[in-house]
């Protein structure tokens, strides 16, 4: 049997025209890779298919996708892909009915057995983690699936689920990501624009799940379980990186990279002892922090660190995550500057309860942090999500999975416009980036991240006319 795993593309960044956010950031499907690496350990023939490194139209990718001629699609999606990813599914299924379509990924988990009711093209879901519910799927020859858990499947017509599939106890069983399944792997992908040293460099994942009981967070994949891969296999998974495709950085995506504390120093201190050639940046929360922990990330090489702020107002917080102390805050970004790394803060725009003073109040306070950039999304009530279940007695909600991509106001708070939200979006981004301060800290990325300067300079004419045609 034959495997092909597709990374839909899903909207872009903005909703209309051409999507050029890969020319600032495009990283690999670790999530797929995973699940194709497990595939090749048991010994199945697969192919990785991601529309985001190589962007298609429907009918161009369902053709590339028949001309591979495997048995099996299976399809990783986001809310915000998975139209798009059902779309192409539909093609290849009325051009080669034989061929089973699978879905998993965010959406899939989050909406559940039910999916399969609306969407006839789906043959089976992956509920849950993929690698192995989805290799003992394709070495059942799709019989008796009932007895395989964290299947989606139709009974008499209707979707519904097997059984729950257990988590993946001892993460390090997995083998690495198949990276070599990508074709331009690593130079077609590039983590963001002036978030590194060197390149080329990459994602990694090193943990899964979260305790925390954010409101806008989907945990439906991983659960609140946390199980992460033991130091020894991190460093070896850095080294097999420099050493099989010569990945010199990489991100470490986990949310809570910092949360176990005995974890973090072990690797720290494998990488100054085994003096592995490649710099990292990472995720901490601000109650992690302290100065001997960040010289223990410091010395083994971390290069920038990333905070979740996500709001200025102690009362938007107090709703929606843990709260934490705001006064703290720029002393703990402060540490992390005297340390010697880069700092970038994390916000979100919009959420439940939001008023313009709340979000002006957030536009402040950021200007006051020590921040060297900023990411700032829209809040997404995504499915999976608690504040999901009562969002419409919040504010005006659209559901529209296309543009549910965290950089739409799908959502308007209660005595808010779409159109005054994105007013003060573009106050928040313009008034931290205007400062002299910013500007003098993008010099320096003139000889601290040389790469990112020149891939910013040979797409300057696009990034031109892009910018042209959001002003007309």
């Amino acid at each position: 049997m034959k495997a092909l795993l597709v990374h839909p593309h899903g909207s872009n960044w903005m909703g209309s025209g051409k999507d050029i956010s890969t020319i600032f950031n495009l990283m690999p499907p670790i999530g797929l890779l995973s699940i194709a690496a497990y595939l090749e350990k048991s010994g199945i023939e697969v192919e990785v298919m991601d529309c985001y490194g190589a962007p298609a139209t429907i009918e161009q990718h369902a053709a590339d996708i028949l001309a591979r001629n495997a048995d099996v699609a299976g399809f990783s999606c986001t809310t915000s892909s998975f139209l798009e990813g059902y779309a192409i599914a539909a093609r290849v299924k009325e051009q080669r009915p034989e061929i089973r379509i699978v879905f998993g990924g965010a959406h899939a988990c989050t909406v559940g057995a039910s999916l399969l009711d609306s969407f006839p093209a789906v043959d089976f879901l992956v509920i849950g983690e993929g690698e192995v519910t989805f290799a003992e799927l394709l070495t059942s020859g799709f019989r008796n699936v009932a007895s395989i858990p964290g299947i989606g499947y139709r009974q008499d017509g209707k979707g519904v689920l097997s059984a729950v599939r257990e988590n993946i106890p001892d993460l390090d069983s997995l083998p690495f990501p198949a990276y070599h399944l990508l074709p331009d792997f690593p130079r077609r992908y590039n983590l963001p624009l002036f978030s590194y040293p060197k390149a080329p460099n990459t994602s990694i994942i090193s943990s899964r799940g979260c305790p925390y009981q954010c409101s806008y967070c989907d945990r439906s994949v991983f659960s609140r379980g946390f199980r992460f891969n033991s130091p020894e296999y991190i460093v070896e998974h850095l080294r097999y990186l420099h050493e099989k495709f010569g990945i010199r950085h990489v991100f470490f995506y986990d949310d809570l990279f910092t949360f176990d504390r005995g974890r973090v120093e072990r690797f720290c201190t494998l990488m100054e002892e085994k003096r592995v050639p490649v710099s990292y940046n990472c995720i901490a929360r601000l109650e992690h922090v302290d100065e001997e922990l960040l010289s223990l990330l410091k010395r083994s090489g971390c290069w920038q660190v990333n905070f979740g702020i996500e709001s200025g107002d102690p009362e938007i917080l107090s709703k929606h995550r843990k709260l934490y102390e705001l006064d703290q805050v720029g002393k703990k970004l402060q540490m992390v500057k005297d340390a010697g790394m880069r700092v970038k803060g994390l916000f979100m725009m919009g959420f439940t309860g939001e008023t313009e003073e709340s979000i002006q109040r957030t536009i402040r306070y950021a200007l006051t942090l020590p921040l060297d950039e900023i990411n700032v999304t829209k809040f997404t009530p995504f499915p999976g999500a608690p504040i999901y279940r009562t969002i419409k007695d919040h504010g005006e909600f659209t559901e529209d999975w296309p543009a549910m991509n965290c950089m739409n106001f799908v959502f308007i708070p209660h005595g808010l416009t779409r159109e005054r939200l994105e007013e003060l979006y573009n106050e928040f981004i313009s008034s931290f980036y205007r400062r002299s301060r910013i500007h003098w800290g993008y010099t320096k990325m003139l000889w601290k991240s040389p790469h990112s300067i020149a891939v910013f300079f040979r797409n300057l004419p696009e990034i031109l006319r892009f910018e042209l045609k959001q002003k007309w």
